[in-house]
């Protein structure tokens, strides 16, 4: 009986100590692949933003406006802007598209805005997509739009026809 219990008590502890070796060889390789992350992290472009949001205020349902992100590359290497998208139609960008940026220097994006038929608060997204180390940067913009009224009594019109219905 006491053979057994130090078999078994041996058994557990080889166990044990086998289990421990699988752990720290999984985590040789991970440490590897953080090493080299790290490495190109350090070499990637950075775009920062004078602002990453705008707020256009109170504006009137049809207006278009606009404004400008300005942004410099404070990484390593170029930066190239592959897309830029708004979150609808109503949002456009305008960027510099593949066209590499320097460290240091500065880009502008221009995002305009269309309210019509976006009555009330509106936030909008625009994606970027870029050589960054993230590979996508967003910037946003939001308006409160003051319904035009004769569109409202219209809206207001084609909902109350469609409960009826």
């Amino acid at each position: 009986m006491k053979k057994y219990f130090i078999l078994t008590l041996a058994a557990i502890a080889l166990t044990f100590t086998a289990c421990g070796e699988n752990t720290n060889k999984k985590d040789a390789p991970a440490t590897a692949v953080e090493a080299s992350s790290a490495k190109a992290v350090s070499n990637a472009p950075v775009m920062t933003f004078d602002k990453t949001m705008h707020d256009f205020g109170n504006i009137q349902e049809g207006q278009r406006v606009e404004t400008l992100f300005t942004f410099t590359n404070t990484g390593k290497s170029d930066l190239v802007i592959s897309d830029a998208r708004g979150s609808c139609g109503c949002t456009v960008p305008e960027y510099p598209k593949n066209s590499p940026i320097a460290p240091g220097a500065t880009g502008q994006i221009r995002v305009s805005f269309d309210s019509s038929n976006k009555p009330n608060l509106q936030q909008k997204t625009v994606t970027i997509s870029a050589n960054t180390d993230t590979g996508r940067e967003m910037i946003q913009i939001k308006a409160m739009v003051q319904a035009d009224p004769v569109r409202q009594q219209q809206r207001d019109a084609a909902a109350a026809a469609r409960l009826q219905n």
